[in-house]
């Protein structure tokens, strides 16, 4: 089993900076075994992915919008992944979801999300 926990959103002005950050744990849990994910969910609209890396390595940004924005990194010795979000705009107000993807398994965990909400 996989915990995962976010921490890093909360209001903020347009234009300004947010970094995210998910914390995982749990037996077995190593970034070399699960691809990790940010996703959010916008009020009224289904949840998109924003980033994923993969356990391999790659960094895959997928949504447009946030592309030269949004930067992901990890911290292998912390277990922990980050979204680093800049010139945050209100169209980026949303929860923000971590997940693992356990792929030898086809498992998905999630976190609980954390809300960001961009506004003046």
């Amino acid at each position: 089993q996989v915990q995962l926990v976010e921490s890093g959103g909360g209001l903020v002005q347009p234009g300004k900076s947010l970094r995210l950050s998910c914390a995982a744990s749990g037996s077995g849990f190593t970034f070399s075994t699960h691809d990790m994910s940010w996703y959010r969910q916008a009020p009224g609209k289904e949840r998109e992915v924003v980033a994923t890396m993969y356990r391999v390595g790659t960094i895959t940004i997928v949504a447009d919008s946030v592309k030269d924005r949004f930067t992901v990194s990890r911290d292998r010795a912390k277990n922990t992944i980050y979204l680093q979000m800049n010139s945050l705009i209100p169209e980026d107000t949303a929860v923000y979801y971590c997940n693992a993807y356990y792929p030898d398994a086809r498992v998905n965990y999630w976190g609980k999300g954390t809300l960001v909400t961009v506004s003046s």
